[in-house]
């Protein structure tokens, strides 16, 4: 809703589109999505997922962050390349592959704020969400070699990408427990809900650098942290009234933060100058994210059918509902200044901003209407 306003006010006072330009060159995006807001926004958002809920959909989850993710990046990578020449803007492959390992990963932020209202199965809501919050690791390994690959710079092997891997992904979720041990065990010694949340917050910014610091996949790492204090934290740590002041300070950590990020995405969007450069590769590059998505969500999905039951209308839902948000813009916008870059970030930012505009204003009339069918 932010990014709409924003866009709105563009359109009421042109002005507005100068004074954009203006205000995005004092800070970096980038860096203010992944050294800033991110770390509190899973720890926010995890928080309140059911750790069980989680269990019983690991198998689809890790089918989807994995399997479902690299799938979708080499599809949105050919069919781009091949797009691209067909529509006057030629890409290199390597260029290609990199857009499509930037827009695979679905936004934690954008969808599990659209869920708490959309009201669908609760089985299909842990699958959304728990593949948005567990993606990060994957998507942020393929993005790091496919830019390695794109800059020239050192050698990229099979076991070289295993390696970053393991670090990345099994590193941030040791870390995770590791940091969100200790954070229980000095919650169960405090009775305190002011001292209390410092301690939540402390996990979600310093633990996050630390996990950073350490090479380690420090989103997913906060998210571990957040199940852990939404799930054995809420159990066992706290006294009733904790749980009230910690879990509304979240919520409203939340809210605030969402609201300042869309609206980030919406002055970096505005302050876009209109061009053929810009515009065709943004609108080539929507249907061809979606189709990705929609394979990317029903193989996996019917590989597990045979021993797992799924919702009506599951990968629909699912495919409309793989928003894309702060976290693809944070890593279009990371990429070294180079021949290719704006229209990477012109094609990113067409996928965002249809995302915002149309797939999360939509999906609940259409969750609705399937619902009347089935």
């Amino acid at each position: 809703m932010g990014s709409i306003c924003v866009a709105v006010a563009a359109a009421l006072n042109p002005n507005l589109t100068e004074w954009a330009k203006s205000a995005i060159q004092d800070f970096d995006f980038s860096t203010i999505v992944f050294q800033g807001m991110l770390g509190l926004l899973l720890f926010a958002g995890s928080l309140h997922v059911n750790w069980s809920d989680i269990g019983s959909e690991k198998w689809t989850i890790v089918l989807l962050a994995t399997i479902g993710l690299l799938l979708s990046a080499a599809i949105v990578g050919v069919a781009f390349f091949y797009a691209s020449r067909v529509f006057g803007f030629a890409l290199p492959l390597v260029h290609c592959l990199l857009f499509g390992a930037l827009i695979s990963p679905t936004d934690p932020i954008a969808v599990l704020g659209l869920l708490r209202n959309l009201g669908v199965a609760k089985s299909l809501e842990t699958k959304i969400a728990g593949e948005s919050l567990f993606n990060d690791g994957t998507g942020v390994v393929l993005f790091i070699t496919i830019l390695m690959l794109a800059t020239g710079g050192e050698a990229v092997s099979a076991s070289g990408v295993a390696e970053l891997l393991a670090i990345q992904v099994l590193g941030g979720i040791v870390a995770g427990f590791a940091i969100g041990g200790v954070g229980l065990f000095l919650l169960k010694g405090i009775d305190s809900y002011a001292v209390e949340i410092l301690i939540t917050l402390s996990m979600a910014t310093a633990g996050y650098a630390l996990a950073d610091a350490l090479h380690t996949s420090a989103p997913l790492a906060v998210v571990i942290m957040g199940l852990l204090v939404g799930n054995q934290g809420k159990r066992f740590a706290m006294s009733e009234r904790t749980r009230q002041h910690l879990f509304a300070f979240w919520e409203l950590i939340d809210e605030l933060l969402n609201l300042i990020l869309f609206g980030l995405i919406g002055l970096e969007f505005i302050a876009l100058e209109p061009s053929l450069q810009t515009i065709v590769p943004a609108l080539v590059a929507v249907p061809i994210v979606l189709l990705a998505r929609w394979a990317a969500v029903g193989i996996p999905i019917a590989a597990l059918r045979n021993v797992q039951k799924f919702a009506p209308y599951t990968i629909t839902i699912m495919t409309w509902g793989g928003l894309r948000g702060g976290i693809s813009v944070a890593l279009a916008l990371s990429l070294p200044a180079t021949a290719w870059r704006d229209t990477v970030l012109a094609a990113t930012y067409g996928v965002v901003i249809f995302s915002i505009l149309v797939q999360a204003l939509t999906l609940r009339p259409l969750v609705q209407r399937l619902e009347k069918r089935s």
